[in-house]
């Protein structure tokens, strides 16, 4: 099953969720109602591991494929599910097991994951794929598109999604506890390069035997190898392949600020920070993002700010009583009412404390992530943390991205028509160029 859209089909399709409210449960594909699910995996070690370990404990699933660059990688993933045939090509695997495979995980760094999920999706697969869901804003709006053309289910892994905490403060928001929002804070400890404390380019090395090189760089520009800089896990600091702290906490740590307020697409962005350059993300930043207003909120648009590296909002905006500090991520929730924060991950305390001493939380219960798809896969349903969603939220988090490339500059947000139209520069940074023969969509 192939999907080829024209630029303004793309758009018009994505329209609806970018500019306004959540488009209503598809009609998913009626012959995935099945009692056994075939699932193949891009990426099985460290985030991969986790994923097929937890999609593996459900009883429905079968694993028909494993699929990682490196051959050293396979040894959890063979130990726990022993007899499932290896490969080094997500595209050598759908095409070999072609009409076996009924869903694929999708667990590579950010760079690849459109790559991946959107040669499943045009395999008429369900999709599981790692958070952010892509590495730009385009790649987003393109994957929320093709799952809907698809028709099948869909699930970012953002597994805080489905906790108890998170779910017990999107209830508090909703249900009213602390009155309708004024604002949010959100943030996070980690900085955008503190992975590997690089700045530069490091000296190349060979290639070890184990690690196909050119498969793991896939559609980003071709540079030298170096051990333990960009794999297995220090490719988050590049901008080439990861997405810096906003990239890798933002879709966890904004998604119950998205749930709770129904946000949509912001209206404004502007990053600030000590500067960058054109290798690696940003140390400490702020992001401003201006949201429309919703029926959760106290205005008619709502202003979320986004810190990292350390950064945190000023402890009296929350009344904490003496003694106390905020936690080291997570969002404040400033309400007409109260004040609601809401750590990563632990559950949420309501402010001022004499306030609401007398409070007794509803009881809230904690999801399997992983088996909340399965099961959704099976019954032919959607999930509430689809590409309908996990798109427009992705594609928020990616535009403070380009926000912070671009700094100090209030940059306007057209979603309609996927565009900065005020700035030619962040406009060219929605999208990438791809390597020669990993176009996206190519596959």
């Amino acid at each position: 099953m192939t999907t080829r859209l024209s630029r303004r089909q793309f758009l018009s399709r994505g329209t609806a969720v970018a500019g306004g409210a959540l488009l209503a449960p598809a009609l998913l594909r009626s012959e995935t109602k099945k009692q056994q699910l075939h699932v193949a995996c891009v990426g099985v070690n460290g985030m991969g591991f986790a994923d097929l370990s937890n999609i593996g404990s459900h009883p429905a699933v079968k694993f028909v494929g494993f699929c990682d660059v490196d051959s050293d990688r396979f040894d959890r993933a063979d130990e726990a599910f022993p007899g499932v045939p290896h490969f080094a090509d997500y595209r050598e695997m759908l095409a070999e097991l072609g009409d076996t495979v009924d869903a694929v995980s999708v667990s590579t760094p950010d760079h690849m994951h459109a790559h991946a999920a959107l040669a499943a999706l045009e395999q008429g697969n369900h999709v599981y794929c790692q958070k952010p869901l892509t590495r730009t804003v385009e790649e987003a709006r393109r994957l929320q598109v093709a799952a809907e053309e698809a028709g099948v289910t869909t699930q970012m892994g953002n597994q805080i999604h489905s906790h108890v905490a998170y779910r017990l403060g999107t209830r508090l928001i909703r249900e009213g506890v602390i009155g309708k929002v004024k604002e949010v804070h959100s943030w996070v400890g980690v900085s955008g390069r503190q992975h590997s404390g690089a700045t530069e380019r490091p000296d190349p090395a060979e290639v070890p035997s184990n690690l196909d090189w050119d498969l793991w760089i896939g559609g980003a520009p071709m540079r030298p190898y170096a051990p333990k800089v960009y794999h297995p896990f220090t490719w988050r600091d590049w901008q080439d392949f990861g997405s810096g702290a906003l990239g890798d906490f933002g879709c966890h740590i904004f998604d119950p600020v998205f749930t709770a307020l129904e946000l949509t697409a912001p209206v404004t962005v502007k990053a600030e920070h000590d500067g960058t350059n054109d290798e690696v993300w940003p140390g400490p930043e702020t992001v401003t993002y201006v949201f429309p207003g919703t029926e959760y909120t106290a205005g008619d648009q709502i202003t979320v700010i986004w810190r990292d590296g350390g950064l945190k909002p000023p402890r009296d905006l929350a009344q904490l009583p003496d003694g106390e500090e905020l936690p080291g991520g997570g969002s404040l929730f400033i309400g007409e009412e109260g004040n609601l924060v809401l750590p990563h991950v632990d559950m949420p305390k309501l402010y001022p404390v004499e306030k609401f001493a007398d409070f007794t939380p509803p009881e809230e219960s904690n999801l399997n992530h992983w088996h909340v798809w399965v099961d959704a896969v099976l019954a032919g349903e959607r999930t509430s943390d689809g590409f309908h969603y996990a798109g427009p939220l992705t594609e928020a988090v990616q535009l403070g991205n380009v926000a912070a490339l671009v700094r100090g500059r209030e940059l306007e947000w057209d979603a309609a028509g996927l565009r900065v139209p005020n700035n030619s520069e962040a406009d060219a940074l929605l999208r990438r160029e791809y390597r020669e023969g990993w176009e996206l969509g190519s596959a």
